[in-house]
């Protein structure tokens, strides 16, 4: 039975958009929550318990008081899988945008975003235009997940064009050399998302979302997820530990998402994430 146009009116986005960056700069997911609590329990220096200690603190008082669990609230980023039966009564992409002017103006968040990246660099006062990434998929629903991108962590991030004959090592040593470059500047502990395949900007799209993957998630090949763990691992060899200050949780995740390429090439983008890696997800 063919499925009949679901109309959505653009308001219903809006709101949508809102609470998600209002929800997910003052409530910190419970992956990562109990990733640092689990953290905390292994960390072999006293000083890097401490740090965790405090993160945690934070990040329940700032759940508690209902405030941005960091001041810097990120740059808006949305992942859009649109429904090919929903039509929009209105302007899905000014929606979006309403959305998230009026999460960061409501909810006292800090405007990040300047108008020009160069020249002008004027703050647009309502941490507007977001980022937006829209897959057309099967049905009648929309799922948006959100996030908001901080740029300490995200000005680590690197993408570099290997070619098949670098092989898993070669992708192994570009992550890690960008980890280990990126040293205590993250705010670690830190998530980070891998992106391989596609594209010179797919990959560093798939590396983006991966840091919103949930860390209690494994990629769903068995490969890639032992790839992952192994990444962890000798992540939290380099020693950098929390707040950079030693120790031996350096990372509390590593996303790898994959996407067909070209028989020529290998693209790899690493895409680092302090450990307010802010994420939510809702369906309309």
């Amino acid at each position: 039975m063919k499925m009949e146009t679901r109309i959505i009116r653009a308001e219903t986005v809006t709101e949508t958009v809102k609470s998600l960056f209002t929800d997910c700069n003052y409530f910190i997911g419970s992956d990562v929550l109990d990733a640092l609590k689990n953290a905390r329990e292994n960390e072999e220096s006293e000083v890097g318990r401490a740090v965790l200690s405090q993160i945690i603190e934070n990040d329940e008082l700032a759940a508690k008081e209902e405030i941005p669990l960091c001041q810097d609230t990120g740059m808006a980023v949305l992942f859009v899988e649109y429904g090919d039966k929903v039509a929009i009564e209105g302007d899905f992409e000014e929606a979006v945008q309403e959305g998230v002017r009026r999460a960061y103006i409501d909810g006292y968040l800090r405007k990040s975003v300047v108008d020009d990246p160069v020249f002008d660099r004027i703050n647009t006062k309502d941490n507007t235009p977001a980022i937006i990434h829209t897959r057309i998929v099967s049905g009648d629903k929309i799922r948006i997940t959100a996030g908001g991108k901080g740029f300490g962590s995200e000005n680590m991030s690197a993408v570099k064009m290997l070619t098949p004959s670098y092989g898993v090592e070669g992708v192994k040593s570009f992550v890690l050399d960008t980890v280990r470059n990126a040293g205590p500047n993250p705010c670690p502990p830190i998530v980070v998302g891998v992106g391989i395949g596609g594209t010179f900007e797919r990959c560093a799209q798939l590396a983006k979302k991966a840091t919103f993957r949930a860390i209690n998630t494994e990629n769903p090949d068995p490969r890639y997820a032992e790839l992952e763990r192994e990444l962890l691992n000798k992540i939290n060899l380099m020693g950098f530990g929390p707040a950079g200050l030693g120790g031996n949780t350096t990372a509390i995740g590593v996303n790898i998402e994959t996407s067909p390429t070209h028989i020529a090439g290998m693209p790899v983008a690493v895409n680092i994430c302090c450990h307010a890696a802010r994420h939510k997800s809702a369906e309309i």
